[in-house]
């Protein structure tokens, strides 16, 4: 091999820069953060909490379809109750504060949602 040594520098420099993410955030100690949103007061949601955790966007835009294609506008839970398919008329009922809850993740995610390119984005004064 007549370039080995050229070869073996340069496998280690790549290497170190691919794993830099990975020793940089364990040697640091700040990947045990994890977002703290509001909850309601009201009570529990239309799902359990962890359901809503991994699956709420999915079920948005299963809504959305449902609604606006097919001009379903109720939907029946695990637990049987029904619910108005409506962001702002039901999630956003109990959970009126945006910045508090929904970008709260959002924004440690880096995540931005299109649901407010369409919707309206509820009042916040007063709310504080």
């Amino acid at each position: 091999m007549y370039d080995g040594g050229k070869i073996i520098t340069g496998l280690i420099i790549f290497l170190a820069l691919v794993t830099f993410p990975l020793w940089y955030t364990a040697a640091s100690g700040d990947a045990s953060y994890t977002p703290d949103p509001e909850t309601p007061a009201q009570g529990n949601c239309i799902e359990s909490k962890e359901y809503m955790n991994a699956w709420h966007m999915d079920m948005l835009d299963d809504w959305r379809d449902a609604v606006v294609r097919d001009a379903n506008r109720v939907y029946v839970a695990t637990d049987g109750k029904e619910h108005e398919m409506s962001l702002t008329m039901t999630c956003m009922n109990c959970h009126d504060d945006k910045e508090k809850f929904c970008d709260r993740c959002h924004t440690y995610l880096g995540v931005t949602p299109y649901c407010w390119d369409c919707h309206v984005v509820p009042n916040q004064q007063g709310r504080r």
